[in-house]
């Protein structure tokens, strides 16, 4: 009989569907979002914890480091949960009885210790999860021998650029299936009671023992001498940790049986790192030793701030075990929860409504392993929210309980972002290599995030335009190793799609993002348009190593480099603020005026591209140019992706949204008619589109330069590879480009994989490898040319093939084989995973999906970071609209 005392499912309705969870969320009538993965994956390494004089934060704050020293901003951990202020955590550790540290966290190099950069060397998936996380899945395999941390520092730091990376796998430690598969399900009874299972199975040949340790703690604010910061507790009992703080009340975490307590502080032990006295004889990593040298580090008394429960298990040749926890906050400590019927109960009706809710999104005509990429992209997604906390003027001055930084960060590092003070969740590129927000990844991840939460990706938008964000300026910030540095200017373009794909009827959405961009539009003009001449300078804007030199930093001789890229991509915002403009004018005519202001941008813009010299006539393409002080120019001919950003600043204006918009009609007609040298940027009328309405295409290529562009970019020969687009064309293989400039030769070549240039940093390269965010937009540029030129305009595809296409088909088969690095081809191999047959043929890795930060260019392998689920993410979309076509 069931214990009478035990908690059961509290007063919340249990009994409602994953979209009334988004919809309690969103009114505020119920926090289903207030517990999530929000968790980091790292948090040592990064810039917030990095306190040294020049700025070199993988070595300040190393993974050695991280088992014993507080952090300072934010936590980390495996499978990790915590509120969204991150006032407590729980993640799973882990011990195989042979590795020298209990696995914590994820372990791989830093910046400077792969010979391809910052690189995770464990395996792990996020398989599951809804917007609310109200159920969720994170898998892990653990080697049974030692891990090989010494082999993967010692190998990787002495192979070169030109070398591969040296993966966990290629050590041998999964060898005869000895690992342990780790699978970690959660699923919420109410907003603050989550049922949790953990699942060890032992896929090895032998009987073997793993040290299963759910661990909870408090996140360390009572360390650093700012005021109002009081010290939680925590208490240990067999099966039982009880917590109190005094912004949360009580948490609690109960276990089936009596696995004994281990407690200790979230403090540094300052003893193992410097030698010093700390601040508790039980320091963050006494748990650690405890179990591997048998340290008296846990607190006898079963107190502190930091606790696991210790599940020694052993088990046979293929044994499989599950834990059942309980986590809940309340005003009070509970009785012991329900682990029993009421536990199983939420677990199964959790998943049963997660699998409603996807099969809402993803159309029935998608392929099952279609259907597994999309579900698996959105886990990926959801799993890589993570609460961000930096106020960096603090981090500049300094706590008063430390020692005051070095002098010179004050002019160092982010100074001149002193007003920015961040404490939110936020979407991550990659919760272990780029475990801080970037403001074009962030853009892209919302594309894709509003499929199914918008209410989500729409606060996000608008969170980077928020005044402790947004420089005062108007420049919204990059990412967390140089806020002050130039991302692409895609927020509109984003807000756009998200207000598109949520039914186009948040025009309070809309008018609050745009008034924001005007005055980011503003900074872009005055400080990214050195010459006042429309075209548009800004640096890397994000596409690391594509050129013969480092676009960020001082030109190699005097000059202004004139960007084909940058003056694209302002060339799109003024498009993507214009169509944002018409459509808030169509309700309130006041926006009218802006409209008006943005056509007459793009136009000046676009008739910039050409006669300041971008387009080059000869070989059908656009360039950057080096503008030097004598007023010669220098066209810089590497064929990139730069050269075919232009294409996405294209939008369409229709007969009815000029009838109802008189004054923007005036404008066009008086453009046409007064500024001739503007008319190849706005096209004559046709009829277009399914209603056949007459349409006016606003474009930086005409016709005849489209088709041009065209030939390049899907000729096998240069763009068009098996499996998208690639950055850099493949004629620079056997033709790299080499511009000589002040006695130096600068060159560039195609490069389909890792870059074996350190131009823009270790794990950078757009030589040649295809990128989804890049890929992403030129299909929706194409399918925005479609629906002008419709069945009239039909190009060679692929070049040479002698085979003619509309626009629309092409749009739809680019489309097709981006989705195809993800899905099994007739071989039952995924492009992804390239030659490496466990990921491939196993049957324990085989349906578990990786979603790499770029791609081979020629084979499609997964590279970079693993976990870009972020824009790699795009990949949903791309899915969901192929297959929505044929429901």
């Amino acid at each position: 009989m069931a214990d009478s005392r035990v908690v059961t499912m509290g007063t919340v309705r249990t009994d409602v569907s994953e979209r009334d969870r988004l919809a309690q969320a969103d009114s505020g009538e119920q926090p289903w979002r207030a517990w999530g993965p929000y968790l980091a994956e790292r948090a040592w390494g990064t810039v917030r914890e990095d306190y040294s004089e020049h700025g070199t934060a993988w070595d300040y704050f190393p993974h050695d480091h991280a088992r014993s020293r507080a952090y300072r901003w934010n936590e980390d951990g495996m499978a990790g949960i915590c509120d969204d202020r991150q006032t407590f955590c729980f993640a799973l550790a882990l011990w195989n009885g042979r590795d020298p540290i209990l696995k914590e966290r994820m372990f791989g190099l830093g910046g400077d210790g792969g010979n391809h950069g910052e690189d995770a060397k464990e395996y792990w998936w996020y398989q599951d999860s809804t917007p609310t996380h109200s159920w969720m899945r994170w898998r892990y395999h653990y080697p049974q021998a030692e891990f090989p941390y010494d082999e993967l520092v010692r190998v990787n730091g002495h192979r070169s650029r030109a070398e591969s990376e040296y993966e966990l796998v290629d050590t041998g430690v999964f060898d005869a299936d000895r690992f342990w598969a780790v699978t970690v399900d959660y699923a919420k009874a109410g907003p603050y009671d989550m049922c949790i299972a953990i699942t060890v199975a032992n896929r090895g040949p032998d009987p073997a023992t793993l040290h299963v340790l759910p661990t909870l703690w408090f996140r360390n604010t009572w360390s650093w001498g700012l005021p109002n910061r009081a010290r939680p507790s925590l208490t240990g009992t067999p099966g039982r940790l009880a917590g109190q703080h005094r912004s949360i009340g009580h948490i609690t975490l109960d276990a089936e049986g009596a696995p004994p307590a281990l407690v200790c502080d979230n403090e540094t032990n300052a003893q193992r790192l410097w030698g010093l006295p700390g601040r508790s004889p039980y320091p963050k990593d006494g748990i650690n030793d405890f179990l591997v040298t048998g340290a008296p580090t846990v607190n006898p008394d079963g107190v502190g701030t930091k606790g696991a429960l210790h599940f020694p298990l052993t088990l046979g040749p293929g044994e499989t075990r599950t834990i059942r926890l309980r986590l809940t906050r309340g005003d009070a400590a509970p009785p012991p929860l329900d682990l029993g019927d009421g536990w199983a109960a939420v677990m199964r009706d959790r998943r049963a409504e997660a699998d409603e809710f996807f099969a809402g999104i993803i159309p029935a005509s998608a392929t099952p392993d279609e259907a597994a990429v999309a579900r698996q992209g959105i886990a990926g997604l959801m799993w890589g929210k993570q609460f961000y906390h930096f106020d960096v003027k603090q981090w500049l001055v300094g706590d008063p309980g430390n020692a005051p930084p070095p002098p010179g960060r004050r002019h160092g590092r982010n100074h001149g972002w002193w007003h920015m003070n961040s404490f939110d969740v936020i979407s991550m590129p990659d919760p272990w290599e780029y475990p801080w927000y970037a403001a074009w990844d962030l853009a892209f991840h919302c594309v894709s995030i509003s499929r199914v939460d918008p209410g989500f990706a729409k606060s996000q938008l608008l969170l980077l335009l928020r005044e402790w964000y947004m420089h005062p300026n108007g420049q919204i910030p990059a990412y967390e190793w140089s806020f002050g540095d130039v991302n692409p200017p895609v927020h509109a373009w984003a807000a756009l799609r998200v207000f598109e794909i949520d039914g186009s009827r948040d025009y309070d959405f809309l008018a609050r993002v745009m008034h924001k961009l005007l005055l980011n539009f503003t900074w872009w003009v005055n400080r990214k348009d050195v010459g006042g001449n429309n075209v548009f300078e800004g640096g890397f804007l994000g596409l690391d190593n594509v050129g013969p030199f480092d676009r960020s930093a001082a030109l190699p001789v005097a000059g202004v480099l004139e960007q084909s890229d940058g003056t694209g991509w302002m060339a799109m915002y003024a498009l993507n603020l214009l169509d944002m403009a018409i459509q808030l004018a169509l309700h309130d005519r006041a926006y009218e005026d802006m409209a008006t202001k943005f056509f007459e941008h793009f136009t000046y813009i676009a008739e910039a591209a050409y006669r300041q010299g971008l387009w080059d006539e000869e070989d059908s393409f656009f360039y950057d140019v080096l503008r030097l002080p004598d007023g010669h120019r220098v066209p810089l001919k590497a064929r990139s992706i730069v050269g075919l950003l232009p294409l996405a600043a294209t939008t369409r204006l229709t007969s009815d949204t000029l009838h109802r918009l008189p004054e923007l009609n005036a404008r066009v007609r008086w453009m046409l008619h007064h500024r001739t040298d503007y008319r190849d940027v706005i096209s004559a009328r046709r009829l277009s589109g399914a209603d056949r309405r007459h349409q006016r295409l606003l474009s930086m290529v005409g016709q005849d330069q489209l088709l041009r562009i065209l030939a390049r970019l899907l000729d096998p020969e240069e763009f068009l590879s098996p499996y998208g687009l690639r950055t850099l064309s493949r004629a620079h293989l056997e033709k790299p480009f080499t511009v000589s400039l002040g006695g130096s030769d600068f060159t560039v070549g195609y490069e389909p994989a890792e870059s074996t240039s350190g131009l823009f940093g270790g794990n950078s390269n757009w030589r040649g490898p295809v990128w989804m965010p890049v890929n992403y937009l030129i299909v929706e540029a194409l399918r925005e040319f479609a629906e002008f030129y419709g069945e009239d305009l039909r190009v060679e595809y692929p070049t040479g093939a002698q085979t003619r296409m509309s626009l629309t088909e092409v749009a739809d088969d680019l489309a097709r084989r981006l989705i195809a690095l993800f899905v099994p081809d007739a071989d039952g191999r995924r492009p992804i995973y390239g030659a490496t047959d466990l990921f491939q043929t196993h049957p324990d890795w085989a349906g578990l999906i990786a979603f790499p930060e770029y791609f081979h260019g020629d084979n499609g392998a997964g590279l970079g970071a693993w976990h870009q689920t972020g824009w790699s993410a795009l990949v949903v979309d791309l899915i969901l609209t192929l297959r929505a076509k044929r429901r």
